[in-house]
């Protein structure tokens, strides 16, 4: 049943009720995504300050731009695990649960008497994930981490950047929003194991393996050379040309990722004296000439507008595109063809834009308006009457 104000959720995780205790990105970026999959989210929040994210701006009208991005249609409930008749509350929301997720140091939900070895003989159909800064073993297992904590220490930033530049953190919050996405895909597997079994299970992510997981070519480079590589720039590690370029106006990303979007690329540009040079006539060669080959390349390029060039590059069928800032990324007529900007009306912020869905799944509507973030225990009366107190 959907809270008072909100309308019936419909998608593939319709019927699956989610008790949300994490705060402010990583765990719930992950019941967003349930959320926008169908399932109904309830965020149990501390009395009087709730979720960090409250208290992050920008704001409009006094209510968190950041926090509605990250928490539209759920509900809220302020909850004090501390005390008893808050704690009995709690209890009766786990019992009609199908997950619990939280994001806690690691033996804080333990202390609460809330830990996985507690509640699953209590619960034996709840689903429990946690996400932390280093999972829940190991003997950085009760470290605190935030974002760019395990940026850093994952490595990441040391191939973010240009060379010779200081550490760069990644533009967005890659450590929690990787670890995020990494506890929904945890929690749908355990659903599904349930489906099959009828048990449930804990899922246990750590952020830290998150970004260990997402480093893909520079670690296979580490593992088949011993040389930890550093930042590139823009320009892919292994593959040539693949990178920014200059043009008259700006810069155009190219990327021509085998020998044949090479060539169609040097008929493009006016250069097919390229295909064979014996400097560039396989990816091997151009990657160890690829300071040459870009020079070539923008000596080209910078003869006329990234506009031109797109126009060009589109022709040939090479993949390419423009940097767009911010602005020109969420305007780009592809994001609404895609349903990608999505409205909000919060009676407190009036109407607002946020970012769609990009899971598209045949048979569920997408649809352009969601329902906005609530607001601190807005939903208490409509949750107890369902749990008959």
């Amino acid at each position: 049943m959907a809270a008072d104000g909100q309308s019936v959720r419909t998608g593939p995780l319709s019927g699956i009720t989610v008790v949300d205790v994490s705060r402010i990105l990583a765990g719930p970026y992950c019941t967003l995504m349930l959320a926008e999959l169908g399932a109904r989210v309830i965020k149990v929040e501390t009395p009087e300050t709730g979720d960090d994210a409250r208290h992050y701006g920008p704001f409009v009208n006094g209510k968190s731009a950041y926090f509605q991005s990250i928490n539209r249609g759920k509900e809220s409930i302020a909850l004090n695990l501390k005390q008893d008749d808050d704690r009995a509350i709690f209890d009766d929301l786990l019992a009609t649960a199908d997950v619990v997720v939280e994001n806690f140091r690691p033996g804080t939900m333990e202390k609460l008497g809330y830990g996985w070895d507690t509640l699953h003989p209590k619960y034996p159909k709840l689903i429990y994930a946690a996400a932390s800064g280093f999972g829940h073993s190991g003997p950085d297992m009760t470290r605190p981490a935030y974002d760019m904590v395990v940026q850093g220490m994952g490595g990441i930033m040391s191939v973010t950047g240009h060379p010779g530049t200081p550490p760069t953190r990644i533009g967005m919050s890659i450590g929690d929003i990787g670890s995020g996405l990494y506890t929904a895909v945890g929690l749908l597997s355990a659903l599904y194991h349930r489906t099959m079994t009828g048990e449930a299970t804990k899922v246990d992510i750590g952020m830290f393996d998150c970004q260990l997981a997402l480093l893909e070519n520079a670690a296979m480079r580490y593992f088949t050379s011993g040389v930890a590589p550093g930042p590139l720039g823009a320009r892919h590690p292994s593959i040539t040309p693949f990178e920014a370029f200059e043009t008259a106006d700006g810069y155009i990303i190219i990327a021509a990722g085998n020998d044949s979007l090479f060539r169609k690329m040097a008929d493009g540009l006016g250069r097919p004296d390229w295909k064979d040079d014996p400097r560039f006539v396989s990816n091997p060669l151009r990657a160890e000439n690829v300071e040459t080959l870009k020079v070539e390349i923008e000596a080209v390029l910078k003869a006329d507008t990234t506009e031109h060039w797109m126009s060009v590059l589109d022709v040939a069928g090479v993949p390419a595109g423009p940097i767009n800032n911010i602005g020109q990324a969420v305007n780009y007529p592809q994001a609404a063809a895609r349903n990608m900007i999505v409205d909000v009306d919060d009676p407190i912020t009036g109407p607002m834009k946020v970012i769609g869905n990009p899971i598209k799944i045949s048979g569920f509507a997408d649809p352009t308006t969601r329902a906005p973030a609530p607001n601190l225990d807005q939903d208490r009366a409509t949750i107890l009457k369902e749990i008959g107190r």
